[in-house]
């Protein structure tokens, strides 16, 4: 009869009575039994007319022990785990404390080198060999539209700002250009590089190649290194042709939206009070291009023998100026600005691809000579005031 009654509650526990939930059930360690006997009904149905109150009574003691003794089982389990999570917690903080201490040890030029895909986007050994951005379902431009398109807008540039003339200062900077595009991955495309003669701290770039500084920027720079650092981003921007990919996502947007809607086209603002109209895609680009620029552009530094950590000094120098002179920063330049965020992320990014090395270029005497000789052009501008 105890064989009777053990094969029943066998046959129950795996649902094969067809009564489930019928009376009573369980769930922890999530195994569910379906309990039919009782001291009535149950002892009934298993043993017709010779049902055992008695049997049954142990049963249910047996069984309300047994899930006691789960759930006892799974409180301690959680607690278990729970502390095992804060000694792991305690254990780790040592370590982070520790990094934490010594933040420009730790993310050191190559000290957290890692392997990368051959080829990619990380292979700074890749440099001009990497198709990025280029025509498809992503930028509906070809190479020379954006070119004719890059140059229309040039030319007005040109017409209405004031070009720094002096052979000396464009010879310079047209140098600087051409070494950084010749270890970019756009050295094909022909740059042109030119000064806007403006106090105030700007450097953008047009699609097709064509670069412009102000001769703020060069002023407020240090060194040749950091003017180096700002027009590789600007290259970079150019190389993975990120305003044209922005103009094929609002050309996107357009085409999703109903009715459409032609937006205006803003203007930039440039030394002497002109303003000239362009797509919005060429003024604003998204966060996503922006770091896109960051990650290339200490690539192309460093192929062209820069001190990739020149870059962070830019920037960093820049927004100190316009924090501590509000308004240094022109209008255009304000369009991308380089936030904490993506600094740190830059200098994980220089410590993870770019393998150390001994000797890079800081500074020569020609970067020092032609800011001499902007100073002096200003002088002279003033009447040789100072």
């Amino acid at each position: 009869m105890r064989r009777l009654l053990s094969s029943e509650l066998h046959h129950c526990a795996n649902g094969d009575d067809g009564q489930k939930n019928r009376s009573g059930q369980g769930d922890s360690l999530g195994i569910r039994v379906y309990f039919t006997v009782n001291q009535t009904a149950a002892g009934s149905k298993l043993f017709g007319d010779h049902s055992l109150p008695e049997e049954a009574a142990t049963i249910n003691t047996v069984w309300g022990e047994w899930m006691r003794a789960a759930r006892i089982a799974n409180e301690a389990a959680g607690i278990a785990a729970i502390a095992l999570a804060l000694s792991l917690f305690a254990w780790a903080q040592p370590t982070k404390a520790a990094a934490a201490d010594k933040p420009d040890e730790a993310l050191a030029q190559g000290s957290q080198l890692r392997q990368v895909k051959p080829g990619s986007i990380d292979d700074v050994n890749a440099v001009g060999r990497r198709k990025i951005g280029a025509r498809g379902m992503g930028n509906w431009y070809s190479a020379s539209t954006e070119r004719r398109m890059g140059r229309m807008y040039a030319a007005e540039i040109e017409k209405s700002a004031p070009l720094v003339a002096d052979p000396m200062v464009t010879a310079y900077v047209k140098h600087i250009g051409e070494t950084i595009v010749a270890n970019s991955d756009c050295k094909q495309m022909p740059f042109t590089f030119d000064v806007i003669d403006e106090g105030g701290i700007d450097a953008f770039a047009l699609p097709g190649g064509f670069l412009f500084v102000s001769s703020g920027l060069l002023l407020a720079l240090d060194d040749q290194a950091e003017l180096a650092g700002v027009m590789a981003h600007e290259i970079a921007h150019v190389c993975a042709h990120h305003a044209m990919r922005e103009m094929t996502r609002m050309n996107y947007a357009q085409l999703g939206a109903i009715p459409l809607v032609m937006a205006g086209w803003p203007g930039i603002s440039l030394a002497g009070g002109a303003e000239i109209a362009m797509p919005e895609g060429f003024l604003h680009l998204s966060r996503e291009f922006e770091e896109e620029a960051d990650y290339l552009g200490i690539q192309y530094l460093y192929r062209a023998g820069y001190d990739p950590e020149a870059y962070l000094h830019a920037f960093e120098k820049i927004q100190a100026l316009e924090a501590s002179k509000p308004g240094s920063l022109a209008k255009l330049f304000t369009g991308h600005p380089q936030t904490p965020e993506r600094i740190e992320r830059t200098r994980h990014e220089i410590a993870r691809i770019l393998p150390a090395r001994e000797h890079s270029t800081q500074n020569t005497p020609e970067y020092d000579a032609v800011k001499a000789r902007l100073r002096q052009m200003e002088k002279e501008r003033h009447g040789g005031q100072n």
